[in-house]
């Protein structure tokens, strides 16, 4: 099965408005070739990235649909109230009912600095207590805080017919194994944390526990996919995504640059070899270079879904590289 992660890249000479309507036009799209689901993700402070309130844009795009699930991949949740992501996504499966998904992370999705402007409380980090904010989030979407609770009288409102679908985010064990043993769907960041992926993935059906929720494990695989026609053409579209992870690697995050520019980009040894570590997970190539990527990694995680990232500098070649996707993975998804 195939999805979307949409980080509603902001390429350079592009406002964020049209950013956003280029997200607009490839759920339209992704709806169209039958992918599963479309996920924006909580990102703070930097420029290449207009997805900072995943709820703003999860309600603008399901309004632009009408099947496919719109969720966040993900709200993180230390940086939030439960409470508020409670009456929020409460809202959004109210007007959306069965559609919404709400994907949830630790991190901060930003650097330490943005973190402490988020939080305020950031000497008493709030990733330490994700199991109890979880709990509560969970206890405000379904009204079941149990009757010694001090919230047993707070009601989220609107509640929800159809609640979210709650997900797990992570790209180290420690979600892997909470979504386990609260038999919870998981979803592993597999595009920037690949070395992991195996290991949290195997510690997630090690730990899993059957629950209302799940019989059995689900797993979902983020992968960092860009085709075209050939892998030369393919490689050369993602030179702005090789730049823009080196930039932010080294605290200078930015407008994704065009590939004249990438290419131009004064690279030294060092530089490369780190991007290409960072990057070593990434599919970029023909069709047949992707359909193999995409089988190889499916295969090696036992995935129940994959989903796709793609960013390029040219929406026409974002949005024909997941037409490529959908082609040459189309037996696998169905």
């Amino acid at each position: 099965m195939l999805s979307v992660l949409d980080l509603a890249p902001v390429p350079e000479g592009v406002s964020p408005t049209e950013a956003l309507a280029r997200s607009v036009e490839l759920i339209r799209l992704a709806e169209d070739l039958g992918f599963r689901r479309y996920w924006v993700a909580e990102h703070h402070n930097m420029p290449g990235i207009a997805s900072s309130s995943p709820a703003v844009l999860i309600a603008h795009l399901a309004a632009a649909t009408s099947r496919i699930r719109v969720g966040s991949g993900g709200v993180m949740l230390p940086n939030h109230a439960p409470l508020v992501i409670a009456e929020q996504f409460g809202l959004l499966a109210s007007l959306h009912p069965g559609r919404i998904d709400l994907g949830l992370g630790r991190a901060p999705g930003s650097d330490q600095a943005t973190a402490r402007a988020l939080r305020r409380a950031f000497d008493d980090p709030a990733a330490d207590k994700f199991p109890e904010q979880l709990g509560e989030l969970v206890a405000f979407l379904h009204g079941s805080f149990p009757d010694d609770h001090p919230y047993r009288h707070i009601r989220a409102v609107p509640r929800a017919e159809v609640p979210p679908s709650i997900w797990l985010l992570g790209s180290s064990g420690y979600s892997a194994q909470l979504a386990g043993m609260l038999g919870l769907p998981f979803s592993f960041a597999h595009h920037f944390a690949p070395a992991y992926t195996e290991p949290a993935v195997q510690l997630y059906r090690d730990s899993f526990r059957p629950s209302a929720v799940l019989d059995e494990p689900y797993v979902a695989i983020g992968a960092a996919v860009l085709g075209a026609d050939t892998d030369e053409e393919a490689q050369w579209l993602h030179g702005p995504s090789r730049l823009q992870m080196l930039r932010l690697r080294t605290g200078r995050p930015g407008p994704l640059s065009s590939p004249e520019d990438a290419d131009a980009y004064p690279w030294t040894a060092g530089e490369r070899n780190a991007v290409a570590g960072f990057t070593s997970s990434h599919i970029v190539g023909s069709p047949d270079t992707v359909r193999a990527g995409l089988t190889r990694l499916a295969s090696m995680t036992g995935a129940d879904e994959l989903i796709v990232t793609t960013n390029t500098f040219s929406q026409a070649d974002r949005l024909r590289s997941f037409r490529l996707v959908a082609d040459v993975m189309a037996p696998a998804a169905a």
